[in-house]
């Protein structure tokens, strides 16, 4: 009797907590995201507390959060996924120099501007007289982040001009490359030109705005009426002077952000407005618009790899080699090389091939790309023939001797032969996982695959198509190799 009179006082007592009201302060966090790479004055690590960020856009969604009546967190995401992840509600809100484009209008909730910048065009000193416009830059390279406002810019200029553009994973190596003199020109935002500008200098800013754009909030197409209350929050602090207090204090105002802020108190449409479009999605149009220039990255990867995997496998064979018959003290450098290029991210080897070394030689970019895979494959290739050659029963090797085979004969008609039948399947391997790590070498601006993959995905606001694309290219690519592995190893076998 006592024990259900002690079961129904615990659970009246949990009922009257779930009921109870929650104080005001315990509302679920404001979940905001973006990224933290893009640095300062966006979004940065607090170098007093890398835990912390801050930045005009980390104030920007604490505003918005406290209009809500709740606390801001955010969520470190890649620039490029910031709508792939707000569609799939890792986050409410993207806000890290967020443009608003016609796709991003179509695809998602877009909250009204609350910054305006400008397309500016940097150049070296020498060549300020002679690149004024996107005009001036016929035949010549012009880098900028990809899957922006300026990417499309320089992608509609190469038509019209037969500029060349080049595109980067971030907005600080184009300027970097300008100076060194890879790039004859670099069309990105003002903020991140004048950040740069004095972070690295080497280049000056055409005075002429290329164009001019709206920094937005970004949230999931279903998301409507979150959007109008933020809406309804930035308005506010426009009109109170909040907004304008915070682009002040990073330095970023300007006359034209007072502009843009009258007009939206005034009534007057600017750049999205907050509403939503019809999504262009994946049609048919867009496939048939973007398989060829699909098609031309596979080229691009199936050339690549092909070239790195020579390169693997002659430096391959050359460290197995060395390791097997070479000297004590040969072996270690070589064990040394194996060790450093299998112990370190092939990512890092590229950048120090690309950017690195660019001091002393300025390899160009697909040259590089060849040179960091080949010799990061290289290492495990020799790998694979060191214990093929090891694998080779030594009671064959003390006949040859016996026979009065040299070491180079017993390699070449015994030792050579078995090695390679051992090897075949794993060298298969390698080359297909090279294949799919060829996507890797974007970060040092070659277009391949998976990168003009990621650019049609961003264009047509889904990764569903475009990814299935991608997937058959590669197939297409790798199985063939495959299926010749197996026939060879079949042919190969020992009976």
């Amino acid at each position: 009797m006592t024990f259900h009179w002690i079961a129904w006082t615990v659970f009246l007592t949990a009922l009257a907590g779930c009921a109870a009201p929650q104080p005001a302060g315990s509302a679920a966090p404001f979940l905001w995201g973006g990224d933290a790479e893009g640095g300062a004055p966006y979004v940065e690590a607090d170098p007093q507390d890398p835990a912390v960020v801050r930045g005009f856009d980390v104030e920007v969604a604490e505003a918005i959060a406290h209009g809500l009546g709740r606390e801001a967190r955010f969520v470190q995401v890649a620039w490029s996924s910031i709508d792939a992840s707000v569609e799939r509600g890792d986050f409410a809100l993207g806000l890290s120099g967020v443009e608003d484009t016609p796709a991003r209008r179509a695809q998602h909730a877009e909250t009204i501007p609350y910054f305006a910048f400008r397309e500016v065009l940097a150049v070296r000193p020498a060549d300020t007289a002679r690149y004024r416009t996107l005009a001036d830059l016929a035949g010549r390279r012009a880098g900028t982040l990809g899957a922006t406002t300026a990417y499309a810019i320089l992608l509609r200029a190469r038509q019209r001009v037969g500029l060349i553009p080049v595109s980067y994973d971030d907005d600080v190596h184009p300027y970097e490359d300008l100076v060194a003199g890879r790039l004859d020109a670099v069309l990105l935002d003002h903020i991140i030109a004048q950040r740069s500008l004095r972070r690295t200098g080497g280049f000056v800013m055409q005075p002429r705005a290329v164009a001019v754009g709206h920094y937005v909030g970004v949230l999931a197409r279903a998301d409507t009426a979150l959007r109008d209350s933020i809406n309804q929050i930035l308005l506010a602090r426009m009109a109170d002077g909040t907004l304008e207090h915070i682009l002040r204090r990073w330095g970023v105002w300007d006359p034209s952000q007072g502009t843009l802020f009258r007009d939206l108190l005034t009534g007057r449409r600017v750049g999205s407005g907050g509403g939503t479009g019809r999504p262009s999605g994946a049609t048919v149009a867009s496939v048939a618009r973007y398989l060829p220039t699909l098609l031309r990255a596979a080229g691009v990867t199936l050339a690549l790899s092909l070239l790195s995997m020579a390169l693997a496998v002659l430096v391959g064979l050359c460290v197995a080699a060395g390791r097997v018959y070479g000297p004590p003290p040969l072996r270690a450098v070589l064990v040394g090389y194996v060790e450093i290029m299998r112990g370190t991210p092939v990512l890092l080897q590229l950048f120090v091939i690309y950017y690195g070394l660019s001091g002393v030689v300025r390899l160009p970019a697909f040259l590089a790309a060849v040179l960091g895979l080949g010799l990061n494959y290289a290492a495990y290739e020799s790998e694979i023939y060191r214990g093929a050659l090891e694998a080779v029963a030594r009671a064959q090797l003390e006949a040859a001797r016996t026979l009065g085979f040299s070491e180079s004969q017993t390699l070449r008609l015994i030792r050579g032969p078995q090695a390679l039948r051992y090897a075949l399947a794993p060298m298969t391997n390698d080359f297909v996982a090279l294949l799919k790590d060829s996507s890797l070498v974007s970060v040092i601006t070659v277009i391949e695959l998976t990168k003009q993959t990621a650019i049609y995905a961003t264009n047509i606001g889904s990764w569903v198509l475009p990814g299935l694309l991608c997937a058959v290219v590669y197939l297409a690519m790798s199985l063939p190799l495959a299926q010749l592995a197996r026939r060879l190893e079949r042919r190969w076998a020992a009976p």
